[in-house]
């Protein structure tokens, strides 16, 4: 059962949303958290529900493979999904161009273990990479979105410059920014829901959501439940 509480903004009647924060390879925590939805659309059925995924699908997590195998698939659950790209697919999608900042950069930020996930060491040359890695895999991440509005909220995967339109935001901040994001205590406008900063628990405040919960490094996977004018958790 989720123990919702009142929450900084709103959704129409009839939708909710899922948003599920960065992943980073928990291939099997994801599974786990999919079949915690299901469980709840079933028990609590809605017109318009959607699962929303905020980015940071690989690294620094054992595998990365099994989660791109598993949302590159057919869809398992009964709702719309959208799924939006994090800074550490752009880092990926950049190194396996090969340019030697790139590969370095990815490696460094924690692209090691995902190329342990397709059976490769991290000094396999970067023409292997692209050999051993599905292109159903990098044809997903190439088609990640970036933002996604509804409602109240606003969701991205790291935030946004505050004082700046959405038209006017950089697709750097949306994937990368911390401060003066995390800081600020401006109204936006929305609320916006995001990930990319790791913390011990969600935060909540009046004018964001925070759902990185460090689930590659032993805290839990999290998704808000949004619904109306309240919101909950489901944690795998």
């Amino acid at each position: 059962m989720i123990d919702f509480r009142p929450a900084p903004a709103r959704l129409p009647p009839e939708e909710r949303i899922y948003a599920v924060g960065d992943i980073h390879g928990c291939a099997a925590r994801l599974r786990r958290l999919h079949a915690l939805v299901a469980d709840d659309l079933a028990a609590r059925p809605v017109a318009r529900p959607t699962l929303l995924h905020l980015g940071d699908y690989v690294d620094k997590g054992e595998d990365s493979a099994g989660v791109l195998d598993w949302l590159s698939g057919p869809p398992a659950l009964p709702a719309r999904r959208i799924d939006l790209g994090g800074n550490h697919e752009a880092t990926m999608l950049a190194a396996l161009e090969g340019a030697p900042g790139d590969v370095a950069d990815w490696l460094w930020c924690g692209g090691r273990p995902t190329l342990q996930s397709y059976g490769l060491p991290a000094e396999a040359a970067p023409a292997l990479w692209r050999e051993a890695i599905p292109a159903a895999h990098l044809a997903w991440m190439r088609r990640l979105g970036r933002w996604h509005r509804a409602g109240g909220y606003l969701f991205v995967h790291a935030g946004i410059r505050p004082g700046l339109p959405l038209e006017a935001q950089s697709a750097e901040d949306l994937i990368r920014i911390r401060q003066p994001f995390l800081s600020s205590e401006a109204a936006h406008g929305v609320v916006v829901v995001h990930g990319h900063t790791a913390r011990a628990e969600p935060e909540i405040r009046h004018n964001r959501i925070n759902l990185d919960t460090a689930a590659w490094s032993g805290g839990p996977l999290t998704c808000a439940v949004l619904e109306e004018g309240r919101l909950g958790f489901l944690q795998a």
